[in-house]
């Protein structure tokens, strides 16, 4: 399907068509809990969505953009790893994973990130713009030049993790050394 627009279609009564798709764009649907696994998203748009606990196995999301979204309990680490590109603003991501994916220069605007899995992901030039990371795990994750600037409560180990050149702001300090149960006023 190329060029379609879906609007406030609730993908829970009717069933999600599997297949190709686009240039398209979903505006106020609700694909919560859908199987979307085995479906390829080139160059779409997802506004204003309910994606919870969508399935994500073999998916392919080729310059996707989520916009507004309600994307709870996903696991990204399903998708096709070899075409994995998108970008994230307003949306909460919460107590989902990126496990092990390569997320280079990967763009995360205004998202609540809270209780997400980013171990052993590739997060080299990311920019965490205005993110919530609260209880976020980055375990073996590659961070280098990543930007933190405007993010907050996040934790991170510096000595398990890649950090070369990573930006941080300076009242941030306290989650890079959190491990060391340090008071820092």
């Amino acid at each position: 399907m190329e060029d379609r627009v879906f609007e406030k279609i609730n993908f829970t009564l009717q069933p999600f068509e599997k297949g190709t798709y686009e240039a398209c764009r979903f505006v106020d649907c609700n694909l919560s809990g859908c199987d979307l696994s085995g479906c390829n998203f080139s160059e779409c748009e997802f506004l204003g969505c309910n994606l919870s606990m969508v399935q994500l196995v073999q998916t392919c999301l080729q310059d996707t953009k989520f916009k507004d979204c309600k994307m709870l309990g996903l696991h990204f680490q399903d998708c096709n790893h070899y075409i994995f590109s998108a970008g994230f603003e307003n949306c909460s991501l919460n107590v989902s994973s990126f496990y092990k994916l390569r997320l280079k220069k990967m763009r995360f605007k205004d998202v609540s990130l809270n209780d997400v899995d980013f171990t052993e992901a590739d997060l080299t030039n990311a920019v965490f713009d205005n993110c919530d990371l609260l209880m976020a795990t980055f375990d073996n994750t590659i961070l280098e030049k990543a930007d933190f600037v405007t993010s907050y409560n996040f934790s991170i180990d510096p000595e398990k993790n890649k950090m070369k050149k990573a930006k941080f702001p300076a009242s941030g300090l306290a989650g890079l050394l959190e491990k060391y149960d340090l008071v820092i006023e």
